[in-house]
Protein backbone atom coordinates (compact mmCIF):
# COMPACT_ATOMS: atom_id res chain seq x y z
CA UNK A 1 0.00 0.00 0.00
CA UNK A 2 3.04 2.09 1.00
CA UNK A 3 4.59 1.41 -2.54
CA UNK A 4 1.59 2.52 -4.19
CA UNK A 5 0.83 5.64 -2.26
CA UNK A 6 4.30 6.61 -2.91
CA UNK A 7 3.77 6.05 -7.02
CA UNK A 8 0.62 7.90 -6.67
CA UNK A 9 2.02 11.27 -5.20
CA UNK A 10 5.25 10.82 -7.76
CA UNK A 11 2.84 10.28 -10.95
CA UNK A 12 0.34 13.12 -9.69
CA UNK A 13 3.54 15.64 -9.13
CA UNK A 14 5.34 14.11 -12.50
CA UNK A 15 2.39 15.19 -14.20
CA UNK A 16 1.97 18.94 -12.67
CA UNK A 17 5.89 19.46 -13.50
CA UNK A 18 5.29 18.19 -16.93
CA UNK A 19 2.69 20.70 -17.64
CA UNK A 20 4.38 23.37 -16.54
CA UNK A 21 6.97 23.16 -18.56
CA UNK A 22 4.89 22.44 -21.53
CA UNK A 23 3.63 25.82 -20.58
CA UNK A 24 0.75 25.53 -19.11
CA UNK A 25 0.15 28.11 -15.70
CA UNK A 26 0.42 27.04 -12.13
CA UNK A 27 -3.37 26.74 -11.94
CA UNK A 28 -3.45 24.20 -14.92
CA UNK A 29 -0.59 22.31 -13.26
CA UNK A 30 -3.00 21.98 -9.58
CA UNK A 31 -6.17 20.72 -11.52
CA UNK A 32 -4.00 18.16 -13.29
CA UNK A 33 -2.04 16.62 -10.50
CA UNK A 34 -5.21 16.78 -8.37
CA UNK A 35 -7.67 15.11 -10.38
CA UNK A 36 -4.79 12.71 -11.43
CA UNK A 37 -4.78 11.50 -7.81
CA UNK A 38 -8.23 11.24 -7.34
CA UNK A 39 -8.03 9.14 -10.50
CA UNK A 40 -5.00 7.34 -9.36
CA UNK A 41 -6.36 7.07 -5.87
CA UNK A 42 -9.55 5.45 -7.08
CA UNK A 43 -7.59 3.36 -9.11
CA UNK A 44 -5.18 1.97 -6.64
CA UNK A 45 -7.32 2.09 -2.72
CA UNK A 46 -11.36 1.62 -4.35
CA UNK A 47 -12.53 1.62 -0.63
CA UNK A 48 -11.23 5.15 -0.17
CA UNK A 49 -12.37 7.00 -3.23
CA UNK A 50 -14.36 9.47 -1.42
CA UNK A 51 -11.65 10.74 0.92
CA UNK A 52 -9.48 11.25 -2.29
CA UNK A 53 -12.54 12.88 -3.35
CA UNK A 54 -13.01 15.10 -0.25
CA UNK A 55 -9.53 15.96 -0.01
CA UNK A 56 -8.80 17.04 -3.56
CA UNK A 57 -11.73 19.59 -3.88
CA UNK A 58 -10.39 20.81 -1.31
CA UNK A 59 -7.06 21.67 -2.08
CA UNK A 60 -8.42 22.83 -5.05
CA UNK A 61 -10.30 25.36 -3.16
CA UNK A 62 -7.63 26.14 -0.74
CA UNK A 63 -5.10 26.87 -3.66
CA UNK A 64 -7.65 29.32 -5.54
CA UNK A 65 -7.48 26.88 -8.13
CA UNK A 66 -11.42 27.17 -8.31
CA UNK A 67 -13.79 29.37 -5.89
CA UNK A 68 -16.76 27.81 -4.52
CA UNK A 69 -19.28 29.11 -6.64
CA UNK A 70 -17.74 26.61 -10.08
CA UNK A 71 -17.41 24.17 -7.61
CA UNK A 72 -21.34 23.70 -6.89
CA UNK A 73 -21.78 24.52 -10.92
CA UNK A 74 -19.21 21.97 -11.74
CA UNK A 75 -20.54 19.43 -9.49
CA UNK A 76 -23.86 18.46 -11.76
CA UNK A 77 -26.38 18.58 -8.83
CA UNK A 78 -29.22 18.21 -11.72
CA UNK A 79 -27.59 14.53 -12.28
CA UNK A 80 -26.90 13.73 -8.59
CA UNK A 81 -30.92 14.70 -8.29
CA UNK A 82 -32.22 12.45 -10.84
CA UNK A 83 -29.94 9.70 -9.85
CA UNK A 84 -31.42 10.13 -6.24
CA UNK A 85 -35.35 10.21 -7.97
CA UNK A 86 -34.28 7.01 -9.60
CA UNK A 87 -32.74 5.50 -6.94
CA UNK A 88 -36.11 6.22 -5.02
CA UNK A 89 -38.26 4.38 -7.56
CA UNK A 90 -36.19 1.65 -7.80
CA UNK A 91 -36.13 0.74 -4.15
CA UNK A 92 -39.82 0.76 -4.41
CA UNK A 93 -40.22 -1.72 -7.57
CA UNK A 94 -37.88 -3.78 -5.45
CA UNK A 95 -40.40 -4.08 -2.16
CA UNK A 96 -43.42 -4.42 -5.01
CA UNK A 97 -41.60 -7.25 -6.41
CA UNK A 98 -41.44 -6.17 -9.62
CA UNK A 99 -38.16 -7.68 -10.70
CA UNK A 100 -39.05 -11.25 -9.50
CA UNK A 101 -42.31 -10.93 -11.57
CA UNK A 102 -40.26 -9.52 -14.36
CA UNK A 103 -37.84 -12.70 -14.45
CA UNK A 104 -40.82 -15.64 -13.62
CA UNK A 105 -42.56 -14.26 -17.00
CA UNK A 106 -39.63 -14.02 -18.92
CA UNK A 107 -38.59 -17.63 -18.10
CA UNK A 108 -41.87 -19.32 -18.49
CA UNK A 109 -41.02 -20.38 -22.43
CA UNK A 110 -42.02 -23.64 -23.71
CA UNK A 111 -39.69 -25.83 -25.05
CA UNK A 112 -36.75 -24.64 -23.04
CA UNK A 113 -33.44 -24.70 -25.03
CA UNK A 114 -29.71 -24.11 -24.05
CA UNK A 115 -29.78 -21.22 -27.13
CA UNK A 116 -33.13 -19.53 -26.22
CA UNK A 117 -31.86 -19.45 -22.61
CA UNK A 118 -28.98 -17.63 -23.75
CA UNK A 119 -30.85 -15.38 -26.14
CA UNK A 120 -33.74 -15.13 -23.33
CA UNK A 121 -31.20 -13.80 -20.80
CA UNK A 122 -29.18 -11.44 -22.94
CA UNK A 123 -32.48 -9.84 -24.14
CA UNK A 124 -33.76 -9.79 -20.38
CA UNK A 125 -30.44 -8.52 -19.25
CA UNK A 126 -29.93 -5.70 -21.75
CA UNK A 127 -33.36 -4.08 -21.78
CA UNK A 128 -33.78 -4.32 -18.26
CA UNK A 129 -30.74 -2.61 -17.56
CA UNK A 130 -31.76 0.12 -20.48
CA UNK A 131 -35.46 0.45 -18.06
CA UNK A 132 -33.50 1.06 -14.69
CA UNK A 133 -29.67 0.56 -14.49
CA UNK A 134 -27.53 -2.12 -15.03
CA UNK A 135 -26.28 -2.90 -11.53
CA UNK A 136 -30.40 -3.14 -10.82
CA UNK A 137 -30.79 -5.82 -13.76
CA UNK A 138 -27.79 -7.96 -13.01
CA UNK A 139 -28.87 -8.42 -9.11
CA UNK A 140 -32.01 -9.74 -10.60
CA UNK A 141 -30.88 -11.50 -13.64
CA UNK A 142 -28.46 -13.28 -11.80
CA UNK A 143 -30.72 -14.73 -9.54
CA UNK A 144 -32.99 -16.19 -12.24
CA UNK A 145 -29.75 -17.83 -14.30
CA UNK A 146 -28.63 -19.22 -10.55
CA UNK A 147 -31.63 -21.04 -10.29
CA UNK A 148 -32.24 -22.25 -14.00
CA UNK A 149 -28.27 -23.73 -13.58
CA UNK A 150 -29.26 -25.01 -10.50
CA UNK A 151 -32.14 -27.07 -11.46
CA UNK A 152 -30.78 -28.35 -14.45
CA UNK A 153 -27.25 -28.17 -12.42
CA UNK A 154 -25.19 -27.23 -15.25
CA UNK A 155 -22.19 -24.68 -14.55
CA UNK A 156 -23.66 -21.01 -14.26
CA UNK A 157 -20.51 -19.17 -15.07
CA UNK A 158 -20.95 -18.94 -18.45
CA UNK A 159 -23.95 -17.66 -18.28
CA UNK A 160 -23.34 -15.07 -15.81
CA UNK A 161 -20.91 -14.12 -18.13
CA UNK A 162 -23.25 -13.67 -20.57
CA UNK A 163 -25.48 -11.66 -18.56
CA UNK A 164 -23.05 -9.22 -17.79
CA UNK A 165 -21.48 -8.26 -20.86
CA UNK A 166 -25.07 -8.09 -22.61
CA UNK A 167 -25.76 -5.93 -19.53
CA UNK A 168 -23.12 -3.42 -20.32
CA UNK A 169 -24.03 -3.38 -23.81
CA UNK A 170 -27.99 -2.85 -22.80
CA UNK A 171 -26.78 0.08 -20.17
CA UNK A 172 -25.69 2.21 -23.63
CA UNK A 173 -29.00 1.91 -25.46
CA UNK A 174 -30.71 4.80 -23.25
CA UNK A 175 -30.23 7.78 -20.55
CA UNK A 176 -31.69 5.45 -17.89
CA UNK A 177 -29.26 2.62 -17.93
CA UNK A 178 -25.70 4.25 -16.76
CA UNK A 179 -24.80 6.89 -15.20
CA UNK A 180 -22.82 8.07 -18.14
CA UNK A 181 -25.34 7.90 -19.77
CA UNK A 182 -27.88 11.41 -17.57
CA UNK A 183 -24.43 13.04 -17.43
CA UNK A 184 -23.69 13.28 -21.08
CA UNK A 185 -27.55 14.13 -22.02
CA UNK A 186 -27.07 16.67 -19.53
CA UNK A 187 -23.92 18.10 -21.11
CA UNK A 188 -24.45 17.67 -24.30
CA UNK A 189 -27.62 19.16 -24.32
CA UNK A 190 -28.69 15.53 -25.79
CA UNK A 191 -32.49 14.26 -24.95
CA UNK A 192 -34.51 10.84 -24.70
CA UNK A 193 -35.67 11.00 -27.78
CA UNK A 194 -32.01 11.03 -28.90
CA UNK A 195 -30.73 8.08 -27.35
CA UNK A 196 -33.77 6.18 -28.92
CA UNK A 197 -33.01 7.36 -32.25
CA UNK A 198 -29.58 7.01 -31.94
CA UNK A 199 -28.14 5.14 -29.04
CA UNK A 200 -30.56 2.27 -29.13
CA UNK A 201 -30.07 0.84 -32.66
CA UNK A 202 -26.87 0.51 -32.49
CA UNK A 203 -26.81 -1.08 -28.98
CA UNK A 204 -29.06 -3.51 -30.84
CA UNK A 205 -27.17 -4.29 -33.61
CA UNK A 206 -24.04 -4.81 -31.13
CA UNK A 207 -26.57 -7.16 -28.87
CA UNK A 208 -26.98 -9.60 -31.59
CA UNK A 209 -23.54 -9.69 -32.75
CA UNK A 210 -22.50 -10.05 -29.26
CA UNK A 211 -25.24 -12.94 -28.71
CA UNK A 212 -24.01 -14.85 -31.54
CA UNK A 213 -20.39 -14.68 -31.05
CA UNK A 214 -21.25 -16.02 -27.21
CA UNK A 215 -23.55 -18.77 -28.94
CA UNK A 216 -20.46 -19.70 -30.53
CA UNK A 217 -17.79 -18.97 -27.72
CA UNK A 218 -20.05 -21.30 -24.83
CA UNK A 219 -21.51 -23.72 -27.43
CA UNK A 220 -20.19 -26.60 -25.17
CA UNK A 221 -22.01 -25.15 -22.64
CA UNK A 222 -24.87 -24.61 -24.06
CA UNK A 223 -25.12 -27.88 -25.49
CA UNK A 224 -24.62 -29.88 -22.10
CA UNK A 225 -27.93 -27.65 -21.15
CA UNK A 226 -29.48 -28.97 -24.16
CA UNK A 227 -28.78 -32.41 -22.98
CA UNK A 228 -29.79 -32.14 -19.39
CA UNK A 229 -33.23 -30.32 -20.78
CA UNK A 230 -33.72 -33.55 -22.89
CA UNK A 231 -33.18 -35.87 -19.66
CA UNK A 232 -35.24 -33.87 -16.81
CA UNK A 233 -37.71 -32.15 -19.05
CA UNK A 234 -38.54 -28.47 -18.20
CA UNK A 235 -42.30 -29.25 -17.17
CA UNK A 236 -41.24 -28.51 -13.36
CA UNK A 237 -39.28 -25.52 -13.89
CA UNK A 238 -41.80 -23.71 -15.70
CA UNK A 239 -44.55 -24.96 -12.90
CA UNK A 240 -42.05 -23.44 -10.51
CA UNK A 241 -41.92 -20.19 -11.98
CA UNK A 242 -45.28 -19.82 -13.10
CA UNK A 243 -46.02 -15.63 -12.55
CA UNK A 244 -48.49 -14.60 -9.84
CA UNK A 245 -51.28 -11.93 -10.88
CA UNK A 246 -49.45 -8.97 -10.17
CA UNK A 247 -51.04 -7.49 -6.58
CA UNK A 248 -52.45 -3.81 -5.97
CA UNK A 249 -49.00 -2.58 -4.76
CA UNK A 250 -47.43 -3.50 -7.86
CA UNK A 251 -49.73 -2.57 -9.99
CA UNK A 252 -49.71 0.90 -8.82
CA UNK A 253 -45.45 0.76 -8.82
CA UNK A 254 -45.52 0.01 -12.50
CA UNK A 255 -48.06 2.46 -12.86
CA UNK A 256 -45.95 5.04 -11.40
CA UNK A 257 -43.05 3.74 -13.03
CA UNK A 258 -44.43 4.11 -16.73
CA UNK A 259 -45.60 7.40 -16.04
CA UNK A 260 -42.51 8.51 -15.47
CA UNK A 261 -41.03 6.91 -18.59
CA UNK A 262 -43.59 8.01 -20.40
CA UNK A 263 -42.88 12.04 -19.55
CA UNK A 264 -39.06 11.49 -19.44
CA UNK A 265 -39.53 10.20 -22.99
CA UNK A 266 -42.08 13.07 -24.06
CA UNK A 267 -39.44 15.66 -21.83
CA UNK A 268 -37.94 17.54 -25.00
CA UNK A 269 -41.54 18.20 -26.85
CA UNK A 270 -42.92 18.97 -23.14
CA UNK A 271 -40.17 21.27 -22.42
CA UNK A 272 -40.49 23.41 -25.77
CA UNK A 273 -44.87 23.05 -25.44
CA UNK A 274 -44.12 24.45 -21.87
CA UNK A 275 -40.91 26.58 -22.68
CA UNK A 276 -39.07 25.45 -20.04
CA UNK A 277 -35.13 25.12 -20.25
CA UNK A 278 -33.63 22.00 -21.79
CA UNK A 279 -33.84 18.98 -19.83
CA UNK A 280 -35.90 20.51 -17.05
CA UNK A 281 -38.83 17.53 -16.95
CA UNK A 282 -36.25 15.45 -17.85
CA UNK A 283 -34.42 15.91 -14.74
CA UNK A 284 -37.05 16.45 -12.27
CA UNK A 285 -40.09 13.79 -13.27
CA UNK A 286 -38.07 11.19 -10.82
CA UNK A 287 -38.34 13.89 -8.30
CA UNK A 288 -41.99 14.53 -9.12
CA UNK A 289 -42.56 10.07 -8.95
CA UNK A 290 -40.01 9.69 -5.90
CA UNK A 291 -42.05 12.16 -3.79
CA UNK A 292 -45.50 11.11 -4.86
CA UNK A 293 -43.61 7.24 -3.37
CA UNK A 294 -42.64 8.87 -0.29
CA UNK A 295 -46.47 10.79 0.25
CA UNK A 296 -47.99 6.89 -1.20
CA UNK A 297 -45.52 4.84 1.69
CA UNK A 298 -45.10 7.75 4.18
CA UNK A 299 -43.89 4.87 6.45
CA UNK A 300 -40.73 3.91 4.74
CA UNK A 301 -39.98 7.18 3.32
CA UNK A 302 -36.95 7.42 5.32
CA UNK A 303 -35.81 4.07 4.49
CA UNK A 304 -35.89 4.97 0.65
CA UNK A 305 -33.70 7.73 1.58
CA UNK A 306 -31.07 6.44 3.74
CA UNK A 307 -31.02 2.53 2.23
CA UNK A 308 -32.10 2.45 -1.48
CA UNK A 309 -30.18 5.45 -2.70
CA UNK A 310 -25.83 5.71 -2.76
CA UNK A 311 -25.19 8.26 -1.14
CA UNK A 312 -21.76 7.17 -0.86
CA UNK A 313 -21.32 6.81 -4.92
CA UNK A 314 -23.32 10.27 -5.72
CA UNK A 315 -21.05 11.93 -3.21
CA UNK A 316 -18.34 10.71 -4.95
CA UNK A 317 -19.45 11.01 -8.51
CA UNK A 318 -20.72 14.91 -7.00
CA UNK A 319 -16.70 15.85 -6.13
CA UNK A 320 -15.57 14.10 -9.09
CA UNK A 321 -17.32 16.24 -11.48
CA UNK A 322 -16.26 19.65 -9.63
CA UNK A 323 -12.81 18.23 -10.31
CA UNK A 324 -13.23 17.12 -13.63
CA UNK A 325 -14.98 20.68 -13.58
CA UNK A 326 -11.96 22.30 -12.69
CA UNK A 327 -9.56 21.09 -16.07
CA UNK A 328 -12.61 22.69 -18.03
CA UNK A 329 -12.69 26.07 -15.63
CA UNK A 330 -8.62 26.79 -15.62
CA UNK A 331 -8.56 26.13 -19.50
CA UNK A 332 -6.27 23.01 -18.91
CA UNK A 333 -8.58 20.68 -21.55
CA UNK A 334 -8.75 24.04 -24.09
CA UNK A 335 -5.14 23.09 -24.39
CA UNK A 336 -5.37 19.38 -24.73
CA UNK A 337 -8.29 19.60 -27.33
CA UNK A 338 -5.72 22.38 -29.14
CA UNK A 339 -3.03 19.75 -29.28
CA UNK A 340 -5.56 17.17 -30.73
CA UNK A 341 -6.86 19.10 -32.99
CA UNK A 342 -2.69 20.10 -34.40
CA UNK A 343 -2.52 16.71 -34.54
CA UNK A 344 -5.92 14.89 -36.13
CA UNK A 345 -5.76 18.29 -38.37
CA UNK A 346 -9.48 19.04 -37.15
CA UNK A 347 -10.62 15.70 -38.86
CA UNK A 348 -13.76 14.55 -37.15
CA UNK A 349 -13.54 11.31 -37.89
CA UNK A 350 -10.55 10.36 -36.76
CA UNK A 351 -11.15 12.24 -33.20
CA UNK A 352 -14.28 10.43 -33.07
CA UNK A 353 -12.22 7.13 -33.28
CA UNK A 354 -10.09 8.17 -30.67
CA UNK A 355 -12.37 9.45 -28.44
CA UNK A 356 -14.17 5.84 -28.81
CA UNK A 357 -10.67 3.62 -28.30
CA UNK A 358 -9.30 5.77 -25.72
CA UNK A 359 -12.80 4.97 -23.48
CA UNK A 360 -13.35 2.07 -24.23
CA UNK A 361 -9.87 0.86 -23.31
CA UNK A 362 -9.72 3.39 -20.48
CA UNK A 363 -13.17 1.92 -19.18
CA UNK A 364 -11.71 -1.20 -18.75
CA UNK A 365 -9.15 0.20 -16.39
CA UNK A 366 -11.24 2.81 -14.65
CA UNK A 367 -14.62 3.14 -13.30
CA UNK A 368 -16.33 4.58 -16.46
CA UNK A 369 -18.02 7.58 -14.61
CA UNK A 370 -14.86 8.53 -13.78
CA UNK A 371 -13.03 8.20 -16.97
CA UNK A 372 -16.60 9.92 -18.50
CA UNK A 373 -15.82 12.75 -16.34
CA UNK A 374 -12.52 13.46 -17.26
CA UNK A 375 -13.07 13.23 -21.09
CA UNK A 376 -16.14 15.60 -20.67
CA UNK A 377 -14.65 18.69 -20.39
CA UNK A 378 -12.05 17.81 -23.07
CA UNK A 379 -15.02 17.37 -25.91
CA UNK A 380 -16.68 20.27 -24.87
CA UNK A 381 -13.54 22.07 -25.53
CA UNK A 382 -13.44 20.67 -29.26
CA UNK A 383 -16.45 22.63 -29.75
CA UNK A 384 -15.19 26.00 -28.60
CA UNK A 385 -12.36 24.96 -31.88
CA UNK A 386 -14.93 24.70 -34.03
CA UNK A 387 -14.83 21.30 -34.67
CA UNK A 388 -18.38 18.77 -34.35
CA UNK A 389 -18.71 17.40 -31.21
CA UNK A 390 -21.69 15.38 -31.70
CA UNK A 391 -20.37 12.12 -33.15
CA UNK A 392 -18.04 12.38 -30.15
CA UNK A 393 -20.77 12.19 -27.46
CA UNK A 394 -21.75 9.39 -29.09
CA UNK A 395 -18.43 7.54 -29.13
CA UNK A 396 -17.91 8.78 -25.27
CA UNK A 397 -20.88 7.24 -23.99
CA UNK A 398 -20.50 3.99 -26.06
CA UNK A 399 -16.84 3.63 -25.79
CA UNK A 400 -17.46 4.26 -21.46
CA UNK A 401 -20.24 1.37 -22.16
CA UNK A 402 -18.63 -1.66 -23.97
CA UNK A 403 -15.49 -1.09 -22.54
CA UNK A 404 -16.54 -2.56 -19.01
CA UNK A 405 -17.30 -5.66 -20.78
CA UNK A 406 -13.23 -6.14 -21.60
CA UNK A 407 -11.59 -7.25 -17.71
CA UNK A 408 -13.59 -8.20 -14.72
CA UNK A 409 -13.60 -4.53 -12.76
CA UNK A 410 -14.63 -2.70 -16.11
CA UNK A 411 -17.92 -1.98 -14.79
CA UNK A 412 -20.07 -1.95 -11.30
CA UNK A 413 -21.97 -4.69 -13.21
CA UNK A 414 -19.02 -6.72 -13.13
CA UNK A 415 -18.23 -6.75 -10.11
CA UNK A 416 -21.66 -7.12 -8.51
CA UNK A 417 -21.90 -10.12 -10.12
CA UNK A 418 -18.32 -11.88 -9.46
CA UNK A 419 -19.60 -10.58 -6.09
CA UNK A 420 -22.56 -12.62 -5.92
CA UNK A 421 -21.00 -15.73 -7.56
CA UNK A 422 -18.30 -15.85 -5.20
CA UNK A 423 -20.75 -15.48 -2.12
CA UNK A 424 -23.32 -17.81 -3.29
CA UNK A 425 -21.47 -20.62 -5.17
CA UNK A 426 -18.64 -20.19 -3.42
CA UNK A 427 -16.95 -19.98 -7.25
CA UNK A 428 -13.94 -17.38 -7.84
CA UNK A 429 -13.59 -15.94 -11.42
CA UNK A 430 -9.94 -16.38 -12.65
CA UNK A 431 -8.83 -12.95 -14.51
CA UNK A 432 -8.14 -14.71 -18.14
CA UNK A 433 -11.40 -16.84 -18.17
CA UNK A 434 -13.41 -13.74 -18.24
CA UNK A 435 -10.70 -11.66 -20.24
CA UNK A 436 -10.58 -13.45 -23.39
CA UNK A 437 -14.48 -13.50 -23.82
CA UNK A 438 -14.77 -9.83 -22.59
CA UNK A 439 -12.04 -8.54 -24.90
CA UNK A 440 -13.83 -10.33 -27.94
CA UNK A 441 -17.21 -8.99 -27.15
CA UNK A 442 -15.53 -5.29 -26.60
CA UNK A 443 -13.48 -5.20 -29.84
CA UNK A 444 -16.53 -6.25 -31.67
CA UNK A 445 -18.84 -4.20 -30.68
CA UNK A 446 -16.65 -1.33 -30.07
CA UNK A 447 -15.53 -2.11 -33.63
CA UNK A 448 -19.56 -2.37 -34.90
CA UNK A 449 -20.02 1.43 -32.99
CA UNK A 450 -16.87 2.67 -35.03
CA UNK A 451 -18.10 1.78 -37.99
CA UNK A 452 -21.83 3.30 -37.47
CA UNK A 453 -20.75 6.65 -36.19
CA UNK A 454 -18.03 6.96 -39.70
CA UNK A 455 -20.55 5.98 -42.15
CA UNK A 456 -24.48 7.61 -40.71
CA UNK A 457 -24.95 10.85 -41.29
CA UNK A 458 -27.47 11.04 -38.32
CA UNK A 459 -24.43 11.14 -36.12
CA UNK A 460 -22.61 14.35 -37.41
Amino acid sequence: MVKKFIFLVGISLGLALASMKAGLDRHQAIAIAIFSASILGTLFFWDFRLSFAFLGTSLLLITRTIDLENVIKFASLEVILFLVGMMVLVGLLKETGFFAWMVQLILRVRKMSGVKFVIIISGASALLSAMTSEVVSIIFIVAAVFEICDYFEVDPVPYLIIAVLTTNIGSAATLLGNPIGILIASKAGLTFEDFLMKAFPIAMICLGSAVFLLVVWFRKSIRQMDERIKEMGANEILIKLISVPPGKELKIGLAIFGATLFFISLHHRLELLWKLEPNTILLTMPLLSSGCVMIWKWQKAREYIEKDVEWWTLLFFMLLFAQAGTLKYTGATDVLAKRLIGLTGSNVNILTGLILWISTIGSSILDNVVLVAALIPVVQSFKGLGSSVQPLWWALLFGGCLGGNITLVGSTANIVALGILEKEKNIRMTFFRWFWVGLAVGILTTVIVWVVLLISPIYH
